[in-house]
């Protein structure tokens, strides 16, 4: 009886996995394989490497991915309370409300710190 439970949701698992296997697999069968000097090179923008592949770069592309990721998810909580603000009480509300104020408490954070600004 629990098995039969849980058989949407394997069914949806093999669904989502056919659906990213079959294409990769239908590609790999059916596509022409044509080497060549061109394609097998390590870059294909019209000129050798001038450095390696593990030069350092500046930090500051972290932070505004790392910046980025967190403030997207954030208000990726936005949405359902949006979608249920008519039928929560006040509490969600006042809730989401401080939710809002850390969010822009930290944003003013990173603002002050000079997070944002590119150089």
């Amino acid at each position: 009886m629990l098995l039969k439970e849980y058989l949407p949701i394997v069914v949806f698992i093999a669904l989502g996995i056919g659906f990213g296997l079959v294409p990769l697999l239908a590609g790999f069968l059916i596509a022409p394989s044509r080497p060549n000097k061109a394609k097998e090179s390590p870059y294909e923008c019209g000129f050798e490497a001038i450095e390696t592949g593990r030069a350092p770069f500046d930090l500051r592309f972290y932070l505004v991915a790392i910046l980025f990721i967190l403030f997207d998810l954030e208000t990726a909580f936005l949405f359902p309370w949006a979608v249920s603000l008519r039928k929560i009480s006040s509490l969600g509300f006042f809730s989401m409300l401080f939710f809002l104020g850390l969010l822009l408490i930290g944003f003013l954070y990173e603002w002050c710190k000079g997070a944002l600004e590119w150089e």
